[in-house]
């Protein structure tokens, strides 16, 4: 498995990271386990968690893949063997009631005692990579484009959501940190704020990227490239949606949309469509449109490790061969011609 440095740090991560949110809702107990020894059978010791997760959210489920991957930990004795990222949640908007009744936010006493609760899960004394999985303010996220993004009254300054950050550095129990589900504005406010405050220098952005979303290409890349701030590519299949299961509305059972109640931000006609065009692609040159999506990813060169998850060592296996793939110079143009006829339908 390829290596790339993430951010300035000593560290180099696989091109691809293992995702978890499945673990505890579409996935049990054991199918999380087979799910990280296959990974590290395969060279994939960068796994990413979060402290919201199993996915979608719901009381019964927070926290519980943190819960798995710490019974793992204690079963095999194999933390050392790993890099984990976790994720704090920034301003819950009134929302996740219970999540720390209600009044998350990205400020000392909320970040403080997430950590706390995620290494206790996790059975570890320390998280590798600690990120903020949302911006505490108002902004473009989850596909939720935002018209009026002025400051608002109550927001927690990203200064002292990073001089949290450093404390945790210095404590010992974060190594690094990074920023999630962030924009262009807020990426380059973490960089000057450790610039200029001697605080820790964000490693890593974790937002989505795929086929049928390249909007991080529009401003984002560069900051990426030229900041050194590694992009983890999350939802390289954009849900599942890439693989044609969900087209002419079908839902299979158990699958993300079957036991998720909101509206995917990947159902879209336009997206459909360009689904469509990519799914002829892939039959046209004999390629899984799973891997062939993750070889895409995987080939940028702003994005340091695209992260994969599955419900199935099957679906697993056909993730870690996309990582493996170098798609030839006719596939990669074919791809680019279904983008600028039909630019980012889902984003």
């Amino acid at each position: 498995m390829t290596l790339r440095r993430l951010g300035r740090t000593d560290l180099s991560v696989p091109a691809l990271c293992l995702g978890t949110m499945t673990w505890g809702r579409q996935n049990t107990e054991a199918e999380g386990f087979a799910q990280m020894d296959m990974a590290l059978d395969h060279g994939l010791f960068f796994w990413d968690t979060a402290e919201m997760y199993a996915a979608p959210p719901s009381p019964e489920g927070y926290g519980r893949t943190e819960e798995i991957i710490g019974n793992w930990f204690a079963r095999t004795g194999r933390r050392n063997d790993v890099l984990l990222a976790s994720k704090v949640i920034g301003n819950a908007d009134g929302g996740f009631a219970y999540v720390r009744g209600g009044g998350a936010r990205a400020d000392r006493a909320n970040i403080e005692a997430a950590v706390e609760a995620s290494l206790r899960r996790l059975r570890t004394d320390h998280i590798d990579l600690y990120q903020l999985h949302w911006p505490d303010r108002n902004a473009d996220r989850f596909g939720r484009t935002i018209t009026n993004p002025a400051t608002g009254p109550d927001e927690v300054p990203i200064e002292e959501t990073l001089a949290v950050f450093a404390d945790l550095v210095q404590a010992g129990k974060v190594r690094h940190v990074g920023i999630s589900n962030e924009t262009a504005w807020g990426t380059m406010r973490y960089v000057a704020a450790a610039d200029r405050l001697g605080l820790p220098r964000i490693a890593s952005i974790q937002n989505p990227y795929n086929l049928l979303n390249r909007s991080f290409e529009m401003g984002l890349s560069e900051v990426a490239l030229r900041e050194d701030v590694s992009l983890l590519a999350y939802s390289p299949l954009a849900a599942g949606t890439l693989t044609g299961k969900y087209l002419d509305g079908a839902i299979p059972a158990g699958t993300r949309r079957a036991i998720d109640n909101r509206r995917s931000r990947y159902d879209t006609a336009r997206g459909d469509t360009a689904t469509r065009d990519y799914l002829a692609i892939a039959r046209a040159h004999g390629l899984d449109p799973a891997a062939m999506a993750i070889a895409y990813v995987v080939s940028r060169p702003f994005v340091t490790s695209t992260i994969i998850g599955a419900t199935s060592l099957d679906q697993l296996r056909i993730a870690i061969d996309g990582g493996a793939m170098t798609l030839p110079p006719e596939v990669l143009t074919a791809l680019e011609a279904v983008h600028a006829a039909n630019p980012n339908p889902c984003l």
